[in-house]
């Protein structure tokens, strides 16, 4: 089968596309023809080596955390789905199979069917993303109606997944993003719009809530924003210091493992029309080191690249 790989970590000059031996089948397992995968940060950090305290994948390493495609084969004991089902597949980091290639064997647990209103690419475009998006909002956040919620970098792609999200759930959305990008967040549902990189968003009134997917000096900065009892949740990126008793506030880490509940509940709202899919650019999959080079390089200011796949 075609498909974009790497032998060792590296920069962008070490992901390939050629030839790989097609997956085998073990029990529990379908085989899924894939059709799309979203390119996400953790597929160039994983390459560039920056993640090995956290995961040691195997090589050759094909990159991608979800994609979208045909169930082909049933291994035995597969008994949730059948041959010509629609899917979503999520890829745990560690193992050496990805989704950036033609075929990818999955347990079935880390499969979910794909609706059909959704095209292979928006459904790839929202299934890690809509993962994040979910577990912080639900199962972290327990996000209310009529809460007043702030989501920093909220024209990315979990970013703008939360903005729609805690506005379905009720909640008032501020959101900061690139000046640019004040009308694209607008447009999602979010009720103010800061840009980050002209204004300050601690002016902004006291929020019940925050959702930190920045880290560093954002996420300092975003407790004098909190009301007393507040509560910050925050995803992997720049290092933090946990300041929540100095201020009154709670402050939880959204930790995000494969979930087929998550990514269905997501799904089910993208088929109702209710969450948008966001798709920066459509490429194809021979063009991932390219794809991966502008994620790197923080091109990318909305939603998923994702990679069709021929």
């Amino acid at each position: 089968m075609k498909a974009c790989f790497y032998r060792a970590y590296g920069g962008p000059e070490v992901l390939q596309y050629g030839d790989l031996p097609d997956p085998v089948l073990e029990a529990g397992q379908v085989l899924v023809r894939l059709s799309a995968a979203s390119v996400a940060p953790l597929d160039w950090k994983l390459r560039a080596g920056l993640l090995q305290a956290h995961f040691t994948p195997g090589f050759p390493k094909i990159p991608g955390r979800d994609g979208t495609g045909t169930i082909i084969a049933l291994g035995p004991e597969s008994t949730d789905f059948a041959i010509g089902d629609r899917v979503c597949v999520m890829a745990p980091p560690p193992l050496a199979a990805g989704t950036y290639a033609e075929r990818i064997a999955c347990n079935t647990i880390n499969v979910v069917k794909l609706p059909d209103a959704i095209s292979m690419e928006d459904g790839a475009a929202v299934v890690n993303s809509g993962l994040s998006a979910w577990i912080s909002a639900v199962r972290t956040a327990d996000i209310k109606p009529g809460q007043k919620v702030l989501v920093h970098s909220g024209a990315g792609a979990v970013g703008g997944l939360l903005v729609q999200f805690c506005r379905h759930l009720g909640a008032d959305v501020t959101t900061t993003c690139r000046d640019g990008n004040q009308d694209y967040v607008l447009s999602l549902g979010a009720s103010r719009a800061i840009a980050y990189d002209r204004d300050d968003f601690t002016t902004i009134e006291p929020q019940d809530t925050v959702f930190d997917l920045v880290g560093g000096a954002v996420h300092d900065r975003s407790y004098t924003v909190l009301k007393p009892g507040g509560h910050l949740v925050w995803l992997t990126a720049l290092p933090i210091v946990d300041r929540g008793e100095e201020f009154g506030v709670r402050v939880s880490r959204a930790m995000i493992s494969d979930d087929g509940e998550a990514v269905s509940a997501m799904l089910d709202l993208v088929a109702k029309g209710i969450i948008r899919p966001q798709i920066s650019h459509l490429m194809p999959l021979a063009e991932a080191r390219e794809a991966q080079t502008m994620m790197a390089a923080g091109t990318v200011t909305r939603g998923r690249i994702v990679l069709q796949i021929p």
